[in-house]
């Protein structure tokens, strides 16, 4: 171990007992001297030593304020302190300890003593230096692997959209403006930013089954029938199918949003009829996201219906078709939402 790249830092008011340690340290390490509280302080904070020898007994403030203090900072907490000092009794170590010193040395300083504590802790301070290493470069390769995993899933959920979009032409823009409503309420609602993020992504395979229904009842202009309302209907169960059976938590919340980003707050919904708080919160939030914009947008069976029409129609099914909760939250965010409108076309 090259010791000479290790500082340590000498507290003590008295020149002779600074002296001895001067005398028993210098050839092996690098020193740095202070002889009050304040000092050794500043010089704490500046030089950021690898160890502080410190007095306890010094007029103005003794070690054991100073010891409190640099433990209360987060540039010296971690930096051991060894006390030295003419008490010996118990309760003078236990306070000592409790404050967060390391280890004690007695008055008068022997300098065989000094070597050995001093060489023990500074081994300790590199071997703890070490371990921060590995584990910051553990860290780093599990974030690096974690981010690749995370672009690889992106990846696939645009790959799986767009593989909708070849399907039904007008999911490209309904499936943008919807996720962004989606994060829109989600925020509001208090929701942090990896889960905004997996709900942006989730939310735009919320109609990933269309690939399992004809595209003659897809593309048909005019009323469906009652037997293609129902094919149309088990988008969701399509949808729910493709996306089950992942231990990933962005296919595991696309896989609810597609099955239940049909279901109304009154239980007539659909595939299962959930009711109220029985739907994930995800699936009321895309429920209501998806027939605003599926409203205000052009489908082959009708004209896009103006932003008011359709807020309309939001604020009418509040209680009915979607969450009152949710309701709210869209028109307190109304705006926003609007603006994504007029942005994404």
């Amino acid at each position: 171990m090259n010791t000479q790249r290790n500082t340590i830092l000498l507290v003590d008011d008295i020149p002779a007992n600074i002296k001895i340690l001067v005398g028993a340290l210098r050839e092996s390490y690098r020193l740095v001297v202070a002889t009050n509280g304040l000092d050794a302080i500043k010089a704490a904070l500046e030089k950021k030593p690898d160890l502080i020898l410190l007095d306890v007994m010094m007029p103005g403030m003794d070690g054991y304020e100073v010891c409190k203090r640099l433990k209360a900072q987060a540039e010296t907490v971690n930096i051991p302190i060894i006390f030295v000092t003419a008490m010996d009794e118990e309760k003078d170590e236990t306070r000592g300890f409790l404050l967060g010193a390391v280890d004690f040395i007695v008055k008068p300083v022997r300098p065989v003593i000094v070597k050995a504590r001093v060489q023990t802790h500074i081994a300790l301070r590199v071997a703890q230096r070490e371990l921060q290493r590995h584990r910051d470069e553990l860290e780093e390769m599990i974030y690096e692997r974690t981010r690749e995993l995370r672009e690889a899933q992106v990846e696939i959920t645009s790959r799986l959209v767009q593989a909708a979009e070849y399907h039904d032409h007008q999911t490209s823009r309904h499936t943008t403006r919807m996720a962004h409503y989606c994060v829109i309420l989600g925020r509001a609602h208090g929701m942090k930013e990896h889960e905004l993020t997996l709900f942006f992504h989730a939310s735009a395979m919320h109609d990933i089954g269309k690939l399992g229904v004809s595209d003659g009842i897809l593309h048909k202009k005019g009323r469906l029938t009652p037997d293609e309302f129902e094919e149309m209907k088990r988008h969701t169960l399509i949808g729910a199918d493709l996306l089950y059976g992942s231990e990933n938590e962005l296919m595991n919340l696309a896989h609810l949003i597609a099955l239940t980003h049909h279901e109304k707050w009154d239980g007539t919904g659909f595939p299962l009829g959930l009711k109220e708080e029985e739907i994930p919160f995800a699936g009321r939030v895309a429920a209501l996201c998806d027939v605003f914009d599926a409203l205000s947008s052009e489908r082959p069976y009708k004209e896009a219906w103006s932003l008011e029409e359709a807020r309309k129609v939001v604020v009418e099914q509040k209680g009915i078709h979607f969450d009152p909760y949710v309701v709210e939250l869209f028109e307190e965010n109304y705006a926003k939402i609007e603006d994504v409108y007029r942005r994404v076309q």
